[in-house]
């Protein structure tokens, strides 16, 4: 039904992070697969990816991507994302009676602060973006990023993500 695509370079720790919280979707049989496109990692991020099961590729080109993907629905997400309680029935609602793209509500508990939240303009991967494969299909070339094909907008899924900036946050505090 679904399948999670996401783009990484040197991302080993992020990927494992997002990897983890996806395996309900898996077990739930939500997940059929996921595609991992790396831009030339020289960290562990193959091994977590195979160690997952994931398609780890190395060169490809964003149509075929998108026309081997296993399910009718794609997730686009950063490395680190990490989608909250719920996510899984939101995403199976969604899909059973919308045609429409979505993304996830923003963490409540994982926010820029108030000042930042004007001055920059959310990344379109930042809360992910859930589009059907029939419409990716239409709309995806070859050259596009994943951010390329979420810069559409999309209703509200009623689930929250915590971003992969504030992961990277996180873990930078842990290292101080």
């Amino acid at each position: 039904m679904l399948t999670i695509i996401m783009e990484c370079r040197d991302n080993e720790a992020e990927l494992a992070q997002t990897l983890s919280a996806l395996v309900i979707g898996a077990v739930q049989g939500l997940v059929r697969d996921v595609i991992v496109l790396d831009h030339g990692s020289r960290d562990g991020s193959a091994r977590v990816a195979d160690a997952a099961g994931c398609r780890f590729l190395t060169n490809w080109d964003m149509k075929d991507v998108v026309r081997s993907a296993r399910g009718d629905w794609l997730l686009l997400l950063e490395p680190g994302a990490r989608p909250l309680t719920g996510w899984v029935d939101a995403i199976a609602d969604h899909v059973s009676m919308s045609k429409n793209p979505a993304r996830f509500l923003a963490s409540r508990s994982h926010r820029r602060p108030f000042f930042k939240r004007f001055a920059r303009r959310t990344a379109p991967l930042e809360q992910g973006f859930l589009v059907s494969k029939r419409q990716a299909s239409a709309t995806v070339r070859t050259g596009m990023a994943l951010a390329d094909v979420a810069s559409g907008s999309g209703v509200k899924l009623v689930a929250e993500i915590v971003p992969a900036w504030a992961v990277r946050a996180m873990r930078a505090e842990i290292a101080d």
